[in-house]
C-alpha cells in the first residue's frame, strides 16, 4: 500500500502532512511513502530526511498521486488535483467542507474523504485533534505577532527615565488558542484579562494569571452552560447585553486585544464592534484570529493590517499556524499517524478505516461516490 505526500499549492500554506519522523513510522509498519519533491522545504523538512527516513522522492504532484492509495494533506485537494488523485483513493486533509465546492468532484472521482477537522471530542481522539494542536501553537504565535507589532514594551520597567506601564492584554475566546496566548502575555509581562461563553473557563484563566471579565449569569444560563460544556448553549439577550458592556470597557482600554472565536462550519461571531475599536488608543494592537471565517473584529481583512482612523492597527491573518510550520507541521503529521495508526492492518500491512468506529464515522465527509457530508443548519 503506497502512501502519497504531496506538496500543498494553496497561497501561504507552508505545513506539510508528514515529517521524516511520521514517514519512518509508516514506513516501519510496511508501507511504501512517495513525498513529492520539496514538499517539507518551507517546513524545514528537506528531500534528504524524508529518502533516510524510507520514503522515495516524486519530482512531481502527478507521480505521487499517481498510485497513491492514502493522500495526506493539509488542504483539501484543489479542483486541478482531483484528477491527479487515484481512482478511489482515500484522502486525509482539512477540508473545510461547509465551504468546500469540490465535494461532488470527489465523489465523482470515487475518493474517500477524510475531514480531521471534524474529530469528534472524545478523549481518545484528542491525539488526533488537529484544530488543538494548530491553535495551541497560533495562540501562542498570536501574541508575537502583537508584541512584534506594538511600539512599546509588554512588561513593566523600572528606569532612569522613568516607569514604563505594562502593556493590557485582553483575550476573548478561551478555548486552545485563548488560553495558550494567556500564558505566553504573560510571560511576556502584561496584564492580561479575558472572557469566554463557558463559566469553567474563569478557573483555568486564573490559573494562569489572568484576571477574569465576569458577567452576570442566571442560575438557568449557568444550567445550560454547564450541561452543554459551554459550546452549544444560547444566552439570553439579557446576557448578550450584559456580556457586550463589559467587553466594550476592556477593549477599549486595552493596548492589546487576541480574539480567538471560532465554530467549525460556521461564520465566526463578532465580538468587537467597530464602535468599541474606535475607542481605543492609538498604537493599540488587535489580532483578529478568526479573520479566515468572517472575523471576530468589525473592520478586519483577511491577510491585511488595517489602520483605524484613532490609529488602531488591526492584524488580518488567515493562517497563523503556517507562520510556524515547522512546529505546526510536526504535530499535524503526528495528529494523522495517531489517527491512521489503529486502523493499520497487521495482517495485510495496509490501512482499512473501520467506517463505524465512533472517532472514524464522524471525519468521513465522502464515500466510495456519495457526498455523506451534511451541512449545519
Amino acid at each position: 500500500m503506497q502512501i502519497g505526500i504531496p506538496a500543498e499549492i494553496t497561497a501561504g500554506e507552508t505545513r506539510v502532512a508528514a515529517t521524516p519522523e511520521t514517514v519512518k513510522k509508516y514506513v516501519s509498519l510496511g508501507y511504501k511513502v512517495v513525498v513529492q519533491s520539496g514538499a517539507g522545504v518551507a517546513s524545514s523538512c528537506i528531500d534528504k530526511a524524508y529518502e533516510e527516513a524510507g520514503a522515495s522522492i516524486a519530482a512531481t504532484a502527478a507521480d505521487t498521486y499517481r498510485d497513491s492509495d492514502f493522500v495526506l494533506k493539509v488542504v483539501a485537494p484543489a479542483a486541478e488535483e482531483v484528477s491527479l488523485l487515484k481512482q478511489g483513493a482515500t484522502v486525509l486533509a482539512a477540508f473545510a467542507p461547509h465551504a468546500n465546492p469540490n465535494l461532488d468532484a470527489y465523489a465523482a472521482r470515487g475518493l474517500i474523504c477524510v475531514a480531521m477537522e471534524l474529530i469528534p471530542r472524545i478523549t481518545r481522539a484528542q491525539s488526533s485533534d488537529i484544530l488543538s494542536s494548530q491553535a495551541n501553537v497560533a495562540g501562542y504565535k498570536a501574541v508575537l505577532i502583537a508584541a512584534n507589532e506594538y511600539q512599546r514594551m509588554f512588561p513593566m520597567l523600572m528606569t532612569a527615565a522613568g516607569t514604563v506601564k505594562p502593556a493590557r492584554v485582553v483575550v476573548l475566546g478561551v478555548g486552545v488558542a485563548g488560553l495558550q496566548a494567556i500564558a505566553t502575555a504573560k510571560r511576556l509581562g502584561a496584564i492580561v484579562e479575558a472572557s469566554d461563553l463557558r463559566p469553567a473557563a474563569k478557573e483555568q484563566v486564573e490559573s494562569l494569571g489572568g484576571k477574569w471579565l465576569d458577567v452576570p449569569m442566571s442560575d438557568e444560563e449557568k444550567a445550560k452552560a454547564l450541561g452543554t460544556g459551554g459550546y452549544a448553549w444560547q444566552p439570553s439577550p439579557e446576557y448578550i447585553r450584559d456580556q457586550a458592556v463589559i467587553v466594550d470597557k476592556a477593549v477599549s482600554n486595552a493596548d492589546i486585544v487576541i480574539t480567538t472565536a471560532q465554530i467549525p462550519g460556521r461564520k465566526a461571531p463578532v465580538l468587537v464592534k467597530a464602535d468599541t475599536v474606535a475607542k481605543m488608543k492609538p498604537g493599540s494592537i488587535i489580532v483578529d484570529m478568526a479573520v479566515g471565517t468572517g472575523g471576530n473584529v468589525e473592520g478586519s481583512k483577511p491577510d491585511e493590517n488595517v489602520i483605524t482612523a484613532n490609529g488602531v492597527k488591526i492584524v488580518g491573518i488567515s493562517n497563523i499556524p503556517a507562520l510556524a510550520a515547522a512546529e505546526t507541521s510536526a504535530l499535524y503529521a503526528r495528529n494523522l499517524l495517531n489517527f491512521l495508526q489503529p486502523q493499520h492492518d497487521k495482517e495485510s500491512k495496509s490501512i482499512k478505516l473501520n467506517k463505524d468506529d465512533d472517532m472514524v464515522k464522524p471525519t468521513i465527509i465522502v464515500d466510495g461516490g456519495q457526498v455523506i457530508y451534511k451541512k449545519p443548519n
